[in-house]
Order: structure tokens, then sequence, then C-alpha cells
């Protein structure tokens, strides 16, 4: 009501390095002439920080530590859900969005951004093995303006890339909160009472919080996170600063934030 939701973009690229550590610095910086001990501390702690901030081995660790993603889904897991589908039990994929494109001119209309495509697909793939039913659940998220929903675009890309229709299209939420209560609000008329979620893995702790607090105890909330996957680094290149380093921290501490905020 008082336009607070809005602000979450800019007050999430505050939180997250550098901008914290950058300013830790300066203050640093500051009480070199009045206090050179306690400044020289605080300029190395930030350096040290920033490194750190930028290398997929501290990125993993932290995530380990405080989020615990979940492992995959196994394959015999998969085959059970595929029987349990064949059975004609209730059950339904759920992806959810992670951003879209307003534009993207090499294909000269709205497309995923690189995130969202990754759990598109994964969930397509899942659906294709089991057989259950696809949803997605993505509208124009706060800090996106001018763009069609998300999860009107992933509805079309399904149908075009890859020859895949989803049955349900939920085109209205803005986080991952709404997410789950307006994705659970369509598939329970539906009589779906089991969903199989996916999101990458340092998403799912806090989705499936909301998803499962969404439901109720009357529908199981199973989760299917993806990314899993280890990169190419050896253990040196691991502790050395990288850009995919540098997106992986500032996404793991973005969802860190966002449980203890309860967002």
């Amino acid at each position: 009501m008082l336009g607070i939701e809005a602000w979450k973009p800019v007050l999430t690229a505050l939180l997250l390095p550098p901008v914290p550590l950058l300013l830790l610095t300066l203050i640093g910086a500051r009480l070199l002439l009045p206090r050179r001990g306690l400044g020289w501390l605080l300029i190395l702690f930030s350096v040290v920080m920033l490194w750190l901030s930028a290398c997929t081995g501290a990125a993993r660790g932290v995530s380990q530590l405080f989020l615990r993603p979940p492992i995959a889904l196994s394959f015999d897991r998969v085959r059970e859900i595929k029987a349990d589908v064949a059975a004609h039990k209730p059950v339904a994929i759920v992806i959810l969005g992670a951003g879209a494109e307003p534009f993207a001119p090499e294909y000269g209309v709205s497309s995923l951004q690189d995130s969202s495509l990754e759990r598109l697909r994964y969930g397509i793939w899942l659906s294709r093995e089991t057989g259950a039913p696809v949803a997605f659940s993505g509208g124009i998220g706060w800090g996106q303006t001018d763009s069609a929903p998300e999860a009107r675009i992933a509805a079309k890309i399904a149908v075009e890339d890859f020859n895949r229709q989803l049955k349900w299209v939920e085109d209205e939420s803005r986080d991952t909160r709404e997410n789950a209560g307006r994705t659970i609000a369509m598939l329970k008329p539906a009589g779906i009472d089991h969903i199989v979620l996916v999101t990458h893995g340092y998403h799912m702790p806090r989705a499936l919080r909301d998803f499962r607090d969404a439901a109720g105890p009357g529908m199981q909330v199973e989760p299917a996170p993806m990314g899993l996957a280890r990169g190419l680094e050896t253990p040196t290149l691991e502790w050395l600063p990288s850009s995919r380093g540098f997106s992986l921290m500032r996404q793991v501490l973005r969802e860190l934030a966002g449980t203890l905020a309860g967002a």
C-alpha cells in the first residue's frame, strides 16, 4: 500500500556486494588518520570480502552452509512420478520464472532471461519423462517495466521451441510469495494435490517454504531443483575472482536476505 514493494530491486542492489564493501572501504580510508589501525583493518577486511564475493567456491560454501538446497530428483523418483501420473493421480509440474527480456532484438520479440529459460527447459523435460502437465508462474517483476508477463512469453517459447503446451499460465505474480499464492489458488480447483516444483537450487529453499505455506496440509510440494552442476573450474580457479563467481554469490546472498526477511 505504501509502494515499498516497488523498491525491493533497489534495496536488494544496495544490500548485495559490492556496494556495502565499497562503503566499508571508504569508511576505513576515512579512519586512517584518526585511527590508523582500525582504518587498515576495515580496508583489508573489505578487500578480502570483495575477493571472496567473486569466487565460485565461496558462493557454494555459503549456499551449502546457510541455504542447504535439496538434491536433484533421482531417476528412480522420476519413474515413480511417471507411475503416479499413469495411475491418474493429480500431479502438476510448476516452473517458477526468473525474469524476462522486454525485447530481444535478435528475435524481434520479448524473450526469457537465461535462468528462466533453464528452468523452462528442465520443467518441460520432466513433463516429457513423467507425462505430468506443466504450469508456469511469473508476471512482471518489481524491477521490470514495459514487459509482457513472463508466463505468457514462456508459453509461447514452450510451443514454438519445445513443441509443448503449458496447461496453466499464472501471469500476475511479481515475486516468489505471489508465485506461491496465485499458483496454488489456480491448481487447487483443478484437483491437483501434488506439485513438483522447478527452480534453481539456490532459490528452492525459499520457494519451497512459500509454496508449502500457501498449499497447506492437503497438498504435497516436492522440490525438483536444477542448475546444481559444478563448473569446470579447478579447485584453484574456484577461489579466484570471476564474473560467474560474482553472479552466483549475489544470487545466494539475495536468497539468504529474502529468507531472513521472510520475503
